[in-house]
C-alpha cells in the first residue's frame, strides 16, 4: 500500500475519531462552557493570530514538510487544534506516516485526547515497529489511562530500541512505581540519572514524570529519590528530596531505620531538623528556629 493510500485510510478514521472524541470530552466537563468550535473561535481573537494567519500555506499546494513545519509552530504558539489541522494536511501531501503520527498524538494528549492520541501512537509503531518514540509515547497514554501494565511493556520496548533515553528509563520507573515494584523503579531511575544526571527536573510532552503522581505516591518517589542522591553521595539533593518526602507527609524516619542505604542519616541533626519543619508544616505550627545551613553533619553520615 503507498504512503499516500496508506494516509488517507488513516484520515479516514481521524475524521470519525478526533472530532467525536473531543465532542465526549465536552460533554463529560460540566464545567466547559464553550464547545470545541467556540474555544477555537476565542483563540482565533489572539493578537497572535492575526499575525500567523496570513502567513499560513495553502494546503492543497504546499510541500508535507511545510505543512508540518506549519504545524510545529501552531503547537509552539499554543493553536493545537490548528496544529491538528495541518498535521493532517502534511499526511494528505504524502508526508512521513510515522513522524506525523506521533505529532498528532502528542497535540491530541495536549487536548487531553487520551483515546485519539493512542490510535495516532499506535498507528505509529505499525508503520515503523523500531520507533522508539512511539512506543515511548504509547505507553505515557496507557500510563495516563491507568493501565500500568501496558506501559510497563511499551516503555520497555522503547528502551530495547534506544536504551540511552534517560526520559525512557524515567518513565519506565514511574510505571514500576504505580505497580508498587519499588526494586524495579529504583533500578530505571538510577539508569535515568546516569545518563541524565538532571532527571528529576524532566518534563516534557513525549513522557510522564512523577508530578502525575497522587500526592501519597509523590511523596514516596522523593523519598526514592533522596535514596538515589545518597547513594550517589550527593548531599543537596538528598536533603531535598528528603524536605518534599517530609513535607508530603511521607514517614522518613521510620523507612530511613530500615534501609542500610539511609539509617546513617536517620540521626543525622539536618534530617532531624527537616522533619520536625514538615511536621510543623503539616500542622500549621511554626516551624523550628534553626536553619540547616547552622547545623553540621554527624560524623558517619558522610559516606553512607
Amino acid at each position: 500500500m503507498s504512503l499516500q493510500l496508506r494516509s488517507a485510510c488513516v484520515l479516514f478514521l481521524l475524521s470519525f475519531v478526533l472530532p467525536n472524541n473531543r465532542a465526549r470530552a465536552q460533554k463529560s466537563s460540566p464545567d466547559a462552557v464553550l464547545d470545541a468550535t467556540q474555544a477555537r473561535d476565542l483563540k482565533h481573537q489572539d493578537p497572535m493570530w492575526l499575525t500567523i494567519r496570513d502567513h499560513l500555506p495553502d494546503p492543497a499546494t504546499a510541500t508535507p514538510e511545510k505543512l508540518e513545519m506549519v504545524g510545529d509552530v501552531l503547537r509552539a504558539r499554543r493553536f493545537p487544534e490548528d496544529a491538528v489541522d495541518y498535521y493532517v494536511f502534511a499526511l494528505r501531501r504524502g508526508g512521513d506516516e510515522a513522524t506525523l503520527m506521533n505529532k498528532l498524538g502528542i497535540t491530541e494528549l495536549e487536548l487531553r485526547n487520551i483515546q485519539a492520541a493512542r490510535i495516532c501512537f499506535q498507528r505509529a509503531v505499525r508503520v515503523k515497529r523500531k520507533n522508539s518514540e512511539g512506543w515511548n509515547n504509547l505507553g505515557a497514554v496507557e500510563y495516563l489511562d491507568g493501565r500500568f501494565g501496558n506501559a510497563i511493556s511499551d516503555y520497555t520496548r522503547a528502551i530495547k530500541l534506544d536504551k540511552k533515553s534517560a526520559t525512557f528509563h524515567s518513565n519506565l520507573g514511574t510505571a514500576y512505581f504505580e505497580e508498587k515494584d519499588f526494586r524495579n523503579a529504583r533500578r530505571q531511575y538510577e539508569i535515568a540519572m546516569q545518563i541524565n544526571p538532571a532527571m528529576a527536573e524532566h518534563d516534557g510532552p513525549a513522557g510522564v514524570t512523577a508530578h502525575m503522581l497522587s500526592p501519597a505516591d509523590h511523596a514516596h518517589y522523593c523519598y526514592e529519590m533522596a535514596r538515589l542522591y545518597a547513594e550517589r553521595r550527593d548531599e543537596a539533593n538528598l536533603l531535598h528530596y528528603l524536605t518534599m518526602a517530609s513535607e508530603g507527609g511521607f514517614d522518613v524516619l521510620s523507612e530511613m531505620s530500615a534501609d542500610k542505604v539511609m539509617t546513617n542519616y536517620r540521626k543525622d541533626p539536618r534530617v532531624l531538623l527537616l522533619v520536625r519543619n514538615a511536621q510543623a508544616l503539616r500542622s500549621g505550627r511554626e516551624a523550628a528556629a534553626v536553619s540547616k545551613s547552622e547545623l553540621q553533619p554527624l560524623p558517619g553520615a558522610e559516606h553512607p
